[in-house]
């Protein structure tokens, strides 16, 4: 009685969409640090001069880049989180953001080094076997 073996099917390339998943998400983790870092240096300005902050032209320029993000965390706080407090909720989510994607990355990178936006995980990588 002959035994039958299973011939293994060859590994399927993989398909173009999975390769930039890692770039993706730098671009996000890119988008959530300057998000976060206006809305830091925002709070840095007005406490030099809070009574005055809006009239600086520096906290105006953070304003501008952070608002698309305040006004996302303000569509899904509720009513009773005040209006002055919705940045600093915003700050909070983004900065969990930041470790969520980062984290992220690496589970994407580590899966398939070969993708791009993976270079710096893949030379930590070679490092460590050396």
């Amino acid at each position: 009685m002959a035994v039958r073996t299973r011939d293994k099917a060859p590994a399927r390339p993989a398909r173009a969409g999975h390769d930039i998943v890692a770039l993706l998400l730098v671009i996000v983790h890119t988008l959530i640090l300057v998000a976060g870092l206006a809305l830091l240096g925002q709070g840095i300005v007005g406490a030099f001069n809070w009574r005055r902050r809006h009239e600086n032209f520096v906290h105006q320029l953070f304003a501008i880049i952070a608002r698309p993000v305040v006004s996302a965390v303000r569509l899904i706080t509720p009513r009773v989180i005040l209006d002055e407090h919705v940045p600093l909720v915003a700050f909070l989510l983004l900065l969990i953001g930041y470790f969520g994607v980062g984290l992220w990355h690496r589970d994407v990178c580590l899966q398939d080094l070969t993708q791009v936006g993976c270079a710096k995980w893949a030379a930590a990588r070679a490092g460590a076997v050396q």
